[in-house]
């Protein structure tokens, strides 16, 4: 188990406002973890014309002397292929364990401490995470509502989010990674664990606070998710 390297890729389009945050948080994370488990960051921009990659450099500078954030730029405008080019570049840096969220999201301190727990209680391919919603405040008591009584917050749930999901690097290559697709990528991907009879683990004690944004980046995303939840409920 000591020998685990987790590379945790991130994958960001015009996420300005929010890569700082993410990427602080993300390192805090790392540095609850043993100094005998290594863990690198690389965040992959695609198609950004925002502040990001400066954003993302400023915080490669400032860690300069551990090197463990680093980033890619692309120009695939699907975050299927945006995913597996991170993972792969990843694997091929030695990741042995991959640990994937969001340019939008925020991680809590024991984020990967927890995943090597579960780990090293009953070895698993992979980890479905949960989620916790940032903020209500702009959205109706309508639409919070039908979200809690849909969202099962518990060991055992069935919930998929690209947001907070980690898996075993070579169970990854094994069944052919991520596909190119602009949503749902990561439906696709527990299915293509599951068919192959990898070891999932359905966990509640790894989670990540994520946005309540409803500009969504992916049109099939949380985000619409919500933005349909709220067009629903609102007054």
């Amino acid at each position: 188990m000591d020998d685990i390297k987790i590379g945790i890729v991130i994958p960001a389009h015009n996420e300005a406002t929010t890569i700082t945050n993410c990427l602080a948080a993300v390192q805090a994370a790392i540095e609850q973890l043993p100094s005998t488990i290594m863990a690198t960051v690389l965040v992959v921009l695609d198609s950004c014309s925002d502040d990001t990659l400066a954003l993302v450099q400023s915080a490669r500078d400032e860690r300069n002397e551990r090197g463990d954030i680093d980033y890619l730029c692309c120009d695939y405008q699907c975050v299927g292929q945006v995913r597996d080019l991170g993972i792969r570049h990843a694997i091929a840096s030695g990741a042995t364990w991959i640990a994937c969220t969001d340019a939008d999201s925020v991680v809590p301190p024991d984020w990967l401490i927890q995943q090597v727990a579960h780990i090293k209680d009953q070895p698993t391919d992979m980890i479905c995470g949960v989620v916790s919603v940032d903020s209500w405040a702009h959205l109706a008591p309508k639409t919070r509502q039908a979200y809690v009584s849909h969202y099962q917050d518990m060991m055992g749930h069935r919930h998929i989010h690209g947001a907070n999901l980690s898996f075993s690097s070579e169970a990854y290559l094994a069944i052919g990674g991520f596909a190119p697709l602009p949503c749902h990528e990561d439906v696709d991907l527990v299915k293509k664990f599951e068919t192959q009879g990898y070891t999932i683990t359905w966990s509640n004690r790894v989670r990540v606070i994520t946005s309540s944004r409803l500009q969504a980046r992916a049109t099939e995303g949380f985000a619409a998710f919500l933005a349909d939840l709220e067009t629903i409920n609102s007054p």
